[in-house]
């Protein structure tokens, strides 16, 4: 029986069911296993590293699973086809390069994304490639909050402003609140070391933004 963290849990609970999912960096194949077994007709386990994907070779084996196909890849350079792509624990800038690689987008493809670092910067790009954030949740692994996003191709190339880029369609009114307080420890910083006044000053004017709508959250 595979348990998955709450990270992976949340990412599984975006998926849909019955229809193909790669999983990109998948590690041990735990998520893999677990929607072959729950949700998904076929699921592409990949990795570029061997160790990960032996590794996912024995989970595959021991949960007695029959769709899930393994397979090499860097990003989706070896995946032809899928409905829901999956990519979990890297970093906001790597997750972009891989979904500007992908060779089956459609209005249909489904993107379950689960940045470790710059968050901001996915978002951005993207608005900028013609996605949209369907959803966000958060998941919590004790004190430590992950957002999982789900996004979809439109086609439509559009900007967002500073604030979409932060905090998304983050409902989390507790998440929302470590943003604005990194937010305002860095403007700290800044004003201490009288490196960029303007700049602290435009952070804070963010951070009470980003307070006002953890707020109108709770009040809703």
């Amino acid at each position: 029986m595979i348990t998955l963290d709450n990270r992976l849990a949340a990412a599984a609970e975006l998926c849909r069911s019955g229809k193909i999912a790669a999983d990109v960096g998948c590690d041990h194949a735990q998520l893999a296993c677990r929607l072959a077994m729950d949700k998904s007709a076929l699921v592409i386990a990949s990795d570029v590293r061997d160790g990960p994907l032996e590794a996912a070779r024995r989970t595959v084996s021991e949960c007695g699973v029959t769709n899930v196909r393994i397979v090499k890849s860097d990003g989706l350079a070896e995946i032809d086809f899928a409905d829901d792509v999956i990519i979990c624990g890297l970093g906001g800038e790597l997750i972009a390069q891989i979904i500007s690689s992908c060779r089956f987008l459609s209005t249909d493809t489904r993107f379950i994304l689960q940045p470790m670092t710059r968050a901001e910067f996915l978002r951005r790009w993207l608005y900028n490639n013609g996605f949209e954030l369907l959803e966000e949740r958060i998941a919590y692994d004790g004190e430590r909050g992950y957002t999982v996003m789900l996004a979809a191709y439109t086609g439509v190339s559009r900007e967002i402003d500073g604030l979409f880029s932060l905090t998304g369609k983050i409902t989390d009114c507790n998440f929302l609140r470590k943003i604005a307080e990194k937010l305002s420890k860095n403007a700290d910083g800044m004003e201490k070391s009288h490196s960029s006044a303007e700049h602290a000053k435009v952070l804070r004017e963010m951070s009470r933004k980003i307070l006002d709508r953890a707020s109108n959250f709770e009040l809703s």
